[in-house]
């Protein structure tokens, strides 16, 4: 990676009430994720609080900020963002590249920013005005696409180094999104990963997806859903162990939103990873 000192290392789990009492027993966990918007700064949920105090980092993740709106940002929710990074002591927050609003309709998903230079240009304001709220870093995290929009005007590496550069951001990388990307896009993903601006990771994601059958016979290739409930496949693995040749990131983390595991393949899973990437303390 840059010279950047690692704002958050080691293996870590997006934590969710369903799973808390696993999470609190995995080994090894240097660091949680917690939905920002299911935080209220004034009364954490107690098993990241519990976690906190064990020295546990935990990092506040966006899922509604809408930072690709044209509608402008919404301060509020940026205020409660900082919130909660200041209640849980953390080093840094995360957001998505995507837009969840336009003209005050919430649409309830993250959907993808067209790659346009106006897009861009409203991304880097709100992005910008974030910051601001903010006492720490933002790191910025490409979203799993199911479509592009037409006319689009850069590559999504391109789209994503101007704007970290214009912003000082950081990259939240999701692996399991660059795979179900290239996979829907008919592209390469390590060449995905070549084109990215891997020094600026601040950490990475993985995840399960699932495929869903086309018809081949009519040019239907099928799809690739980053579902969140399955679990991580081996391509997705083998792809973190592409980036960790490349660049290795500081801090990974599984992400599993849903039908959740019993809870010896739930830790299964974890030590997986840890063991992919090469985490401090866990043989590669």
């Amino acid at each position: 990676m840059a010279d950047l000192a690692p704002l958050v290392q080691g293996t870590g789990i997006g934590w969710r009430p369903e799973i808390a009492g696993v999470v609190a027993d995995l080994p090894a966990l240097s660091f949680c994720e917690v939905i920002a918007e299911s935080v209220d700064p004034a009364a954490p949920p107690r098993g990241v609080v519990e976690l906190r105090d064990r020295g546990v980092t935990v990092v506040p993740h966006g899922v509604r900020l809408s930072l690709g709106s044209a509608d402008g940002l919404d301060r509020h929710r940026a205020e409660h963002l900082a919130a909660c990074a200041a209640t849980l002591g953390a080093p840094l927050v995360s957001e998505h590249v995507s837009f969840t609003r336009v003209a005050g309709r919430d649409a309830g998903h993250l959907l993808p920013v067209p790659r346009t230079r106006e897009a861009l240009d409203v991304l880097v304001a709100n992005v910008s005005a974030t910051q601001t709220v903010l006492d720490v870093p933002l790191a910025l995290e490409p979203i799993a696409a199911l479509f592009d929009w037409p006319g689009e005007e850069f590559t999504e590496a391109e789209f994503l180094t101007r704007l970290l550069d214009r912003t000082g951001a950081l990259l939240l990388l999701d692996v399991a999104n660059v795979h179900a990307n290239a996979r829907n896009r008919g592209a390469d993903p390590r060449a995905v990963l070549d084109a990215l601006p891997l020094d600026r990771v601040a950490y990475v994601h993985v995840a399960g997806g699932s495929e869903h059958a086309g018809d081949a016979a009519h040019g239907d290739p099928g799809v690739y859903h980053d579902t969140h409930t399955d679990a991580v496949p081996d391509e997705v693995l083998a792809l973190l162990g592409e980036l960790c040749d490349r660049a290795r990131p500081p801090a990974v983390m599984l992400e599993r939103d849903g039908h959740h595991p019993p809870a010896a393949e739930l830790t299964a899973e974890f030590t997986t990873i840890a063991r992919t990437a090469g985490a401090a303390g866990v043989a590669r």
